[in-house]
């Protein structure tokens, strides 16, 4: 789970999240490789004492972004997927990606943009998005596991396996539709997904 120290005052909390605020919106335009400090700290309307008061240096707060990405793009969707028990309710999911996705303009995932810059070159910051990820696989792991139970997916179901491979049908959705700037793309991802979650029921519920 991320950790982060958070400044004991209000003020103090105002402060960093200022920055954080700012190195986010930054990092979304431009990527983490893209931004320079000093343009955050004018974005943020913050002194370099004032940034190197809350964070080491450009990875740590590399890192902050990143937690802020997973409390934005996982944490807020618990209790929605804490819902989902059933096939219908995870297509409902599935259709509310789509529409969100399409909403934006296909942006993306936060969380995979990032993955995709960072992994390879920053150990720190691949461990965190690995946190991240396996909190949002885990939602969809539940999700299956309550499936099995109820008798809707059958013996051959493996929720962890199926969580991970349906959240890798997501992530290359969004990638795909970012690309071509076209929705389509995570819906077929999606579709594609649903159907072997179909062809795991048991026979006599098909």
């Amino acid at each position: 789970e991320l950790v982060i120290d958070e400044p004991l005052t209000e003020r103090g909390r105002r402060s960093r999240e200022r920055i954080v605020d700012a190195a986010a919106s930054l990092v979304s335009e431009r990527g983490a490789g893209g931004v320079r400090l000093d343009q955050i700290l004018e974005a943020a309307g913050a002194s370099k004492s004032q940034l190197y008061h809350y964070f080491s240096d450009k990875e740590d707060l590399v890192r902050a972004v990143i937690a802020r990405r997973v409390d934005e793009t996982v944490h807020c969707q618990g209790p929605q997927l804490e819902k989902v028990d059933s096939l219908a309710a995870l297509r409902c999911w599935f259709d509310w990606l789509v529409e969100q996705n399409a909403e934006r303009d296909c942006p993306g995932c936060p969380l995979g943009t990032l993955a995709s810059e960072l992994s390879g070159c920053d150990e720190a910051a691949r461990v965190d998005l690995t946190t991240g990820f396996d909190t949002w696989i885990g939602y969809l792991v539940d999700s299956l596991e309550r499936m099995k139970l109820s008798g809707e997916l059958d013996d051959r179901a493996d929720p962890h396996r199926l969580g991970a491979a349906v959240f890798a049908s997501m992530q290359g959705g969004l990638l795909l539709s970012k690309t071509y700037k076209d929705p389509q793309y995570l819906r077929d991802a999606l579709d594609a997904a649903y159907a072997h979650l179909l062809s795991l029921r048991p026979p006599d519920s098909r």
